[in-house]
């Protein structure tokens, strides 16, 4: 049996990883013992961040909301809770976006929601 090396795929696995590591500071960036736990890390980092990014909007659409119903005379909790009573199945998303798009609506949604508590 011939022997068989595996220089090729050794090349091919390392270079897969310094193509990820492209840009990175310094040696990390050229040297693929450097370049392979940097591009790990960065992974993991990339990993919590997606998971950081859903947090953060589902915090944005709250402060929106909640600056949104104040003229109203209600805050935040009481206007979801009011929305849960009249049975509308918006979202925080949906609802932000049409605190900022459309007030009309809005505004009818909170009458609403008011109505629902009452």
């Amino acid at each position: 049996m011939a022997r068989v090396k595996g220089a090729m795929m050794t090349r091919k696995r390392r270079n897969a990883t310094l193509k990820l590591a492209k840009g990175y500071w310094g040696s990390k960036s050229k040297h693929f013992k450097m370049a392979k736990q940097q591009v790990m890390k960065s992974g993991n980092y990339a990993f919590a961040g997606r998971k950081q990014k859903k947090r953060t909007y589902r915090t944005l659409w709250i402060a929106r909301l909640s600056a949104a119903v104040a003229p109203y005379g209600l805050n935040y909790s009481t206007f979801m809770h009011g929305v849960k009573l009249a049975d509308i199945q918006l979202n925080r998303k949906s609802l932000s976006e049409m605190a900022i798009q459309d007030p009309t609506a809005f505004a009818a949604i909170v009458e609403k929601a008011k109505a629902a508590l009452n």
